[in-house]
């Protein structure tokens, strides 16, 4: 009784799997992404890099040599 059903399901199933790979297949555009957690990035990016300017290290001036 239910393999008839499951039969037209399948059927249903396949054809709509390989249509879906033709180039004139329905599309639907991407919905917009909101942004996530965009304040939390740029805190996470200011204090990154506050740090690195902390840790880098700092060139020491070139005292010039007398050749004499």
């Amino acid at each position: 009784m239910e393999q008839p059903t499951g039969f037209i399901f399948a059927i249903d199933a396949v054809t709509r799997h390989v249509n879906s790979a033709r180039p004139d297949a329905p599309v639907r555009p991407e919905p917009p992404r909101t942004p996530r957690l965009t304040g939390a990035r740029q805190l996470a990016a200011v204090a990154l890099r506050r740090l690195a300017d902390q840790i880098q290290p700092v060139s020491r001036p070139v005292t010039p040599h007398c050749t004499r």
